[in-house]
């Protein structure tokens, strides 16, 4: 998904319990953003080599588990400071569950580079990425799971539903979820007020509506507050979190469909109204003015913004650097007519496997099972990474921290509307795709719709083509 890179700007000095939080979740985001920033030369070299280099085979199971676990293993993932010490917390828990196995962590690592250090044969036994990224990519030089799971007792159902069909991969049980992401609606209630807007919207067209009487001007034109910024490319606006309020069709028998869903058509349709009642100059110039969204100068958080596209996290830097802010949140509005129905939001996962390579299957598996389906270890990488938890019982744990606020997040990741982008064998590249073309027609919508999504199709099945034919 093509978003800048955040700044990171420096923060006022605040509570030394909360500054942590915020920071770690600066820098994930912005290695996040530079993930999906990745461009489709850095893409199709990553293809290849995954496809050249995914050596290594599913081992035998054995019928029992074993009665001790011994050994060292390594486990690579992308978190780092605060968040990093979280996972390492989770980890010295089955450390002292299991006393005899150690488990070195190497923190901070970006996805691209621990797919492709386990694909060359590098010492890696479980592994930590995003879903969508780098699943569809990496599951070859994975063991799958399935045996390892019947065998112990540990089922698919136990989690939220959309992430255990989405840590799946061509049949191949890859991975297990630890934690999502999952996007909604935040309002300024007392600017909401103001203007007599007494709900939050629920659909696209009432987001407009709601957001034009928001929208204020100084004398000169300019935008003064801005109800909401319906461009693609700002912040967390992107073809995946749009896509999932119009249940849009992504793929079709292995194939881009982009091009023949009406979803798509309807929504961009929307998107192009909606940027002309402003005007793309005038909200491109008003972005540009504001603050880092990382920063505690985030426009939402400074009432520049009225409404906002954004992840559960913003919960707790709300919580740290706005905490006076009256606001709410809601599922994200959907799409007027789509038959997508309201109260679930985009979503997004990490999920953790065990290297085809690993010498340790055995105590690479007790790692993974331990940080997914122990209910204490989920709660306490849920409350540590202020991210919502994918296992049913660490949803539902009394111990989650879970503020009011928080909690639409979380009903949000168990609602059946929910949605998410297609894990693929081109990883980020599916979406990337689709933001590029997005970008550049809000921009320049007389350079065609039908072509454009048309082209949008093609270079998707070229690259899908390309992967599948090594």
């Amino acid at each position: 998904m093509v978003r800048r890179q955040p700044t990171r700007t420096p923060e006022p000095a605040r509570a030394p319990a909360k500054t942590p939080e915020a920071a770690g979740h600066r820098k994930r985001r912005a290695r996040e953003h530079r993930l999906r920033t990745a461009t489709a030369t850095t893409s199709a070299a990553l293809t290849l080599v995954l496809t050249a280099c995914a050596a290594g085979h599913d081992g035998p199971v054995a019928r029992t588990a074993p009665a001790h676990l011994s050994g060292t293993i390594q486990l690579w993932h992308h978190y780092s400071d605060r968040e990093a010490a979280v996972i390492q917390s989770v980890v010295d828990g089955f450390e002292k569950k299991y006393p005899d196995v150690h488990v070195e962590v190497h923190s901070g690592q970006q996805d691209t580079k621990i797919t492709q250090v386990v694909a060359s044969g590098g010492d890696v036994d479980a592994l930590i990425t995003n879903v969508n990224a780098t699943l569809g990519t990496a599951c070859k030089t994975m063991e799958n799971l399935a045996p390892f799971m019947r065998r112990d007792g540990v089922r698919a159902s136990d989690f939220q539903g959309i992430f255990a069909a989405a840590t799946a991969f061509g049949g191949r049980r890859c991975s297990l979820p630890t934690t999502s992401d999952v996007y909604g609606l935040y309002y300024n209630t007392k600017l909401l007020a103001r203007a007599g807007v007494t709900r939050p919207p629920r659909t696209l067209r009432e987001l407009e509506r709601a957001a034009l009487k928001l929208t204020t001007y100084k004398p000169d034109g300019s935008i003064r507050t801005l109800g909401f910024d319906p461009l693609v490319g700002f912040q967390q606006n992107t073809s995946a979190t749009f896509g999932g309020t119009a249940g849009v069709t992504w793929m079709k028998g292995g194939q881009s469909a982009i091009a023949s869903s009406p979803q798509w058509r309807a929504l961009l349709g929307w998107q192009h109204d909606f940027v002309e009642k402003i005007g793309y100059a005038k909200l491109k110039a008003f972005s540009a003015g504001l603050g880092d969204e990382w920063s505690a100068n985030n426009a939402f958080q400074t009432g520049r913004i009225a409404m906002a596209l954004d992840g559960e996290w913003r919960v707790a830097f709300i919580q740290d650097q706005a905490p006076h802010l009256a606001y709410g949140t809601a599922p994200f509005p959907v799409l007027d007519g789509s038959g997508q129905a309201y109260g679930g939001g985009f979503v997004s996962a990490a999920d953790i496997g065990v290297s085809k390579r690993s010498g340790n299957k055995e105590a690479a598996w007790a790692l993974v099972k331990y940080m997914t389906t122990d209910t204490d270890a989920a709660v306490r990488l849920a409350n540590g990474i202020k991210n919502i938890p994918t296992l049913k019982s660490a949803a539902d744990s009394p111990r989650l921290d879970a503020p009011k606020q928080y909690r639409t997040f979380l009903d949000a990741a168990a609602h059946p509307a929910s949605r998410t982008s297609p894990v693929t064998e081109i990883g980020s590249m599916l979406t990337a795709t689709m933001d590029d073309f997005w970008t550049g027609y809000q921009q320049r919508p007389q350079e065609g719709l039908d072509s454009g999504l048309k082209k949008v199709d093609t270079d998707i099945d070229n690259a899908l083509s390309l992967r599948r034919a090594k």
